[in-house]
């Protein structure tokens, strides 16, 4: 019987968006691009993921540059990968403010054992997106940030979403990381969708590092009293 890992690691290995993207903008596929990557997203899953328990989802916006843009894991760049998950990707070395207040959250849960056995971490879109500013520097772009944009992805991201609750997820709650746009849009699609009975919006964990850090424990310690609110239904 397939493990959960298996399912993740066939759903990231056939991601494939072939819409039309609007002007200027581009999709990032770490797993088709980058060389190794599978690789790695694969060793990960098969260490945290090797079972058929029901866990939890996490919503995030989308993969980052120096995050799951590098690594193929949400919310984890190649420090965090390598400490403490014990995953080290050779010659690669990045850093993502929001990957270090995940895992600020993952320690204080318990450590990655035990706090990737209850949840999954997913994204809106699970693949993301990048613009051209002026001068030709390349920066990430949410899925949200224009119209245009949402409307091109929206049905990649429904049918996204669709799969992976198929990934033994407890479906009574499901976390948004983000408590503006990206909370509007997942609470109106529940709506309409049904994906949960409950939509819990969080502080996004960038949002908490660029504006909020001096109370960043406060910020952990909500995600902590949010989890045990709504424990897994096994």
């Amino acid at each position: 019987m397939q493990t959960t890992a298996d399912k993740i690691i066939h759903f990231n290995d056939h991601l494939e968006f072939t819409g039309q993207l609007p002007p200027g903008i581009r999709i990032m596929n770490p797993f088709r691009e980058q060389d190794g990557v599978s690789a790695i997203m694969q060793q990960f899953y098969r260490k945290f993921y090797s079972d058929q328990r029901r866990r939890q989802m996490i919503v995030g916006i989308n993969p980052g540059r120096f995050g799951g843009g590098v690594t193929g894991i949400p919310f984890t760049d190649s420090q965090r990968l390598a400490d403490p998950c014990g995953i080290v990707i050779p010659g690669i070395r990045t850093y993502e403010p929001s990957s270090v207040y995940v895992y600020d959250v993952i320690a204080a849960y318990g450590g990655p054992e035990r706090f990737y056995g209850d949840f999954y971490i997913a994204a809106m879109s699970p693949l993301g997106f990048t613009a051209l500013k002026p001068g030709g520097k390349e920066v990430n772009y949410n899925y949200y940030d224009s119209k245009a944009l949402t409307e091109a992805v929206y049905d990649f991201m429904v049918s996204s979403l669709r799969k992976q609750l198929q990934f033994g997820i407890d479906r009574s709650v499901g976390y948004c990381l983000g408590t503006g746009k990206n909370a509007d849009f997942l609470i109106r699609l529940n709506e309409k969708e049904k994906f949960f009975d409950r939509v819990v919006p969080l502080e996004h964990p960038r949002f908490i590092m660029q504006y909020r850090n001096k109370r960043k424990q406060e910020y952990i310690d909500k995600y902590l009293t949010a989890f045990s609110d709504h424990p897994v239904e096994r």
